[in-house]
């Protein structure tokens, strides 16, 4: 799929493949991240150093990244160069070559990746607040995997999976920019054509939420506070109500918890919210990074706006000013054609079809003050709210911990 952009320079494409971290068995937990990695180490065609030179030695630019849900590589090129950002793509998830000596190398490159992950904490208490929510699920593991199994992963479990998993219908090509939807559709026979036409059997289970409040004791300037209650999905009647429910709380400046936490008592420098959704659930998390003195504080001060939310509702006016914010950012959004690109994959990964922004906007437009608060009361299970603490002397304040509400 492809969108026209006639004013710009440029294009931006990605290839996504439908495989991530919950698709993983345990014994290979980490196995999508790592093979994100290892396709740039070479092709049959490409070196490493030939696979970066490609693009960049043209002005563009080429990455990857891995989620929980798929694995995405794209790119950013001059419109006079769409064609070769195109034949790079394809080569990567059709042709990798693994060298021993390269696969040994980039297994130690995640290694260090995991080991420098821990020490940023804001990163790591959301790994360990979807392992003690999701337990045993697979979106309960962290995405670069553990050091035991990467340790453990082999050349041939990763060809293998490699060979099964990019492959037929699971891979998806999106565009956006000054380019013609023919031409890239030729471009995407001519590349990918020779790809089987598989369909991979769907294994993927929903997960079970488990309430769990948690401390973890460890080193840190700061205590870092992470709450979060189940929500619904991306393909949630009420996704919209959640949207505007999330950027009411914590989503910007103007937001509830920012202005009372932050502005009115100066007690943290970083405290937000983010709503975090998957093909079949999704969560709400509301982080802040907090002195230690005045954890309880901060705690009692986000539990005080959510009895606030519950007992008086959403307003008219809140409604409608968060929802002019939200329509806001996705228009100028739209401008951005690597965020048209990926709003394109998605929406086909998420809904089988293209969604204007215009469609969009309507959706929003439709958003009231009663659904919001039909939502707030009736589809979020507060009673359902868990968190996790983690810092130095954490331990300290597991009691009242274990009893603050949402």
């Amino acid at each position: 799929m492809s969108e026209f952009h006639p004013g710009s320079r440029a294009v931006s494409i990605g290839l996504w493949v439908l495989t991530g971290t919950r698709d993983e068995v345990s014994k290979i937990a980490g196995m999508s991240h790592l093979l994100e990695h290892l396709v740039f180490k070479g092709t049959e065609s490409r070196s490493a150093y030939q696979i970066a030179k490609s693009l960049e030695a043209l002005g563009g630019e080429l990455n990857a990244y891995t989620t929980r849900e798929y694995t995405c590589y794209h790119a950013l090129v001059l419109k006079d160069h769409w064609q070769k950002a195109l034949e790079i793509l394809s080569d990567l998830v059709s042709h990798m070559e693994l060298k021993p000596k390269d696969f040994e190398l980039e297994k130690s490159v995640i290694l260090q990746e995991i080991a420098m992950s821990e020490d940023n904490h804001e990163d790591v208490i959301f790994d360990i607040f979807y392992d003690k929510v999701y337990g045993q699920h697979p979106l309960g593991r962290p995405i670069l995997g553990t050091p035991k199994t990467v340790s453990k992963m082999s050349m041939s479990q990763v060809e293998s999976y490699y060979k099964k998993n990019y492959t037929g219908s699971n891979i998806i090509l999106s565009a956006a920019g000054c380019l013609d939807h023919e031409e890239f559709l030729s471009g995407a026979h001519h590349f990918l054509g020779h790809k089987k036409k598989s369909v991979l059997k769907n294994t993927r289970l929903k997960p079970k939420w488990l309430k769990k409040r948690h401390v973890v004791e460890k080193k840190a300037e700061q205590i870092h506070m992470l709450l979060g209650l189940p929500t619904g999905s991306f393909k949630d009647k009420y996704r919209f109500e959640a949207v505007i429910l999330n950027t009411l709380l914590g989503g910007g400046m103007t937001s509830k918890l920012y202005q009372s936490v932050r502005e009115k008592k100066g007690l943290v420098y970083s405290i937000f919210s983010s709503l975090n959704t998957n093909i079949d659930s999704g969560m709400l998390n509301i982080y802040a990074g907090v002195e230690a003195k005045n954890v309880r504080k901060v705690g009692d001060l986000i539990s005080n706006e959510f009895s606030k939310l519950r007992k008086n509702g959403v307003s008219k006016h809140d409604v409608e000013m968060f929802k002019t914010q939200v329509k806001g950012s996705i228009l100028l959004g739209s401008d951005d054609i690597e965020n048209r690109m990926t709003s394109l994959a998605v929406n086909e990964i998420v809904f089988g079809k293209y969604r204007s922004i215009e469609s969009v906007i309507e959706e929003i437009d439709n958003v009231t003050m009663d659904s919001v608060n039909y939502y707030l009361h009736h589809k979020m299970d507060f009673s359902q709210a868990s968190g996790i603490l983690l810092g130095t002397g954490v331990s300290e304040v597991s009691d009242w911990w274990d009893g603050l509400e949402l």
